[in-house]
């Protein structure tokens, strides 16, 4: 056991937050956590740290245990190369390496070997390879790799990062840290789909245990084992992935209600008992009152109230009539910037009704792309054509059009001036904000209020073709639900840019997979487009490039062969050292006056001779066969 969380309670302000929180985390445990966005998932993370206290309960840790969280792996030095960055998590064995370089020049300039420097070397290299020092540099590259770093941009400085690409320098510290229980806060962020599946693999076959809160289903559901909530200030776990954790839920709250309804019912029906009995108010009336008064009593002390609904965005999109079948068409589109092509070649064809996801790696040019469609930028080469009488809505994942200086209602009520105060405060309580709310000023929201305000805006207009660029982004759980059932019933057309697989797979009718020069075209969702694709790549004969994963486990293979061919090297001349011992020690016995006129003796003796002698051979072979392991490595 890592970690035991014993009763623990939070408030603010006289406001509770969570209370009698309790759960252990063992070696190796894959846990989610998932809540509403100020539920309280981070503070209790920071308490877990020792960074906030609770007002009462007890957090007992392991001594062994070593707790990692994303924010205290932020970059440290602006003027290194991300690689250097990373590199810093290993300071401890660029030391020992440096250590053992000082020894070696002096062993090699020393007329004599020092005995002492020689013992010193050998344990420090024996802690080396403890340590994983003999791959921790392939390590460090195949994790930047790995989440989304090219060869050429591992020396890239710090200070050249943007806020997204030092997040995931962070993660990949942290992800190299040797911490045996991680904090992961939302890690998807900022990672393309390709990236993502390399941190799913590297959780997977992590030793360590790691509690990650996320908003990204499809990746809870594939790393995880467990669950924690946060939910109407009550705490929840259940040894389960997030999917089958939330049909649990929903069959617990569905039980807890008709619990409460049944017995409210039995309440009343008691209550109207009592009353007419004490209407008649005769002695047998009165007794039979009092009994079932205390039925009734007894009833509402063990009653418990269903968790209420979490109050998510209820909305729909309004669609515009009309509209051909030919919603857009491009042919041969190309952009660049600044010299640099960001993509080329690219066609696709989108008619009315259809659902299409534009997936890919970072920087491939998809919000590009749809600021083409959308006409925001104008591309080089090719056409851009929409359809007759298509009318387009746009979400753009930065909100760049969103008026810091403006309040809720008024940043949408001055977009559609001819919609009265009732109108505008309901189409925003659709989105969860209500009374005080709708005052807000822009500058002041989080990321996840300016999305709703600009979900808000888009909902309100009549149009037949929504683009939307990472419209999940920032939403909590229950906002991507009421996200995903609002536009599987919209009627017009989607053309989407996501990350986030589990919203591709409800809503998607197609899935285009974005490369330089090219796309490919999947009917389907996301688990389609993967099988497909990945079938396509298996049969083409072109060898396939390595993944950073399939690197970073191909670096530790060769690592671990490395180091049981230098184990086998040492053992074998171990023995063999003690074996020439033994024949040494026979032949000075066998040329002994007690024995050398004993010819039975020597026969003996000698027989053993030949067998250690056969021994000795074999070992030979072994060390033959470790030398020429480490050659080949």
């Amino acid at each position: 056991m890592l970690l035991n969380v014993n009763s623990i309670r939070k408030s603010f302000a006289d406001e509770l937050l969570f209370e009698d929180v309790s759960f252990s985390v063992d070696d190796n445990d894959k846990i989610g956590f998932v809540g509403a966005n100020g539920a309280g998932k981070s503070t209790l993370i920071k308490i877990l740290l020792g960074e906030s206290e609770p007002d009462s309960g007890e957090i007992f840790k392991n001594k062994f245990t070593r707790i990692g969280y994303l924010e205290q792996f932020a970059c440290a030095n602006e003027n290194i190369s991300i690689y250097e960055e990373v590199l810093g998590i290993f300071n401890s064995q660029r030391e020992i390496e440096k250590e053992l370089a000082d020894i070696e020049l002096e062993l090699n300039t020393a007329k004599n070997g020092d005995e002492q420097l020689i013992l010193r070397q050998s344990k420090l290299s024996e802690q080396l390879i403890q340590t994983g020092g003999l791959t921790y540099r392939s390590r460090a590259r195949s994790a930047l790799m790995g989440l989304g770093f090219s060869e050429d941009e591992l020396d890239k400085k710090v200070s050249a990062l943007s806020g997204g690409q030092k997040t995931r320098v962070a993660l990949a510290k942290i992800l190299l840290s040797g911490c045996n229980l991680l904090f992961l806060d939302e890690p998807t962020n900022h990672l393309d789909i390709d990236s993502m599946r390399w941190l799913e693999d590297f959780i997977r076959s992590s030793h360590c245990a790691f509690i990650i809160i996320s908003h990204d289903r499809y990746f809870l559901d594939r790393v995880t084992n467990r669950t924690f909530s946060l939910e109407n200030k009550k705490f929840h776990s259940m040894n389960l992935p997030y999917t089958e954790f939330a049909r649990q839920r929903d069959i617990e709250r569905l039980s807890q209600k008709r619990n409460y309804d049944n017995t409210m019912r039995e309440i009343e029906r008691l209550e109207s008992v009592i009353e007419q009995q004490r209407r008649w108010n005769r002695e047998k009336n009165i007794k039979t009152a009092e009994s079932k008064q205390k039925v009734v009593d007894k009833l509402k002390s063990t009653l418990e109230e269903p968790d209420k609904e979490t109050g998510g965005a209820v909305f729909r999109f309004g669609k515009a009539g009309g509209g051909g079948d030919d919603v857009l068409i491009c042919e041969g589109v190309a952009k660049s910037f600044g010299g640099r092509e960001v993509f080329s070649g690219f066609d696709l064809h989108i008619r009315r009704g259809e659902r299409v996801f534009l997936i890919g790696p970072n920087g491939c040019g998809k919000t590009t792309l749809l600021k083409a469609v959308v006409g925001e930028l104008e591309q080089d080469r090719g056409t851009v054509k929409i359809g007759a009488n298509i009318k387009i809505g746009y979400y753009d994942q930065i909100q760049s059009k969103l008026s810091p200086d403006k309040t809720v209602i008024d940043e949408v009520w001055d977009e559609f001036p001819t919609l009265t105060e009732t109108e505008v405060r309901n189409a925003l309580a659709a989105f969860c904000f209500v009374g005080e709310d709708v005052f807000k000023e822009i500058a002041k929201l989080s990321g996840g209020e300016r999305a709703r305000v600009e979900l808000t805006k888009l909902a309100l207009l009549e149009v037949n073709f929504l683009v939307l660029d990472e419209p999940t982004n920032h939403l909590d759980i229950d906002a991507r639900e009421a996200l995903e059932a609002a536009l599987s019933g919209y009627a017009g057309t989607i053309l989407a840019v996501s990350h986030d697989r589990y919203f591709i797979n409800r809503l998607a009718t197609r899935v285009v997979y974005m490369q330089k020069n090219r796309t490919l075209s999947f009917e389907g969702g996301y688990d389609y487009f993967l099988e497909k694709y990945t079938a396509e790549k298996d049969k083409s004969s072109k060898p396939v490039e390595k993944t950073a994963a399939e690197e970073y486990r191909m670096a530790k293979q060769q690592a671990a062969k490395k180091r049981k061919a230098e184990n086998d090297s040492k053992k074998a001349e171990a023995r063999i050292a003690e074996l020439e011992a033994e024949i040494e020690k026979l032949n000075t016995k066998m040329s002994s006056v007690e024995v050398s006129s004993d010819y039975e003796k020597i026969s003996e003796l000698a027989g053993q001779v030949s067998e250690i002698e056969k021994e000795i051979e074999v070992q030979y072979e072994l060390w033959d066969k470790a030398q020429a392991a480490l050659i080949e490595d």
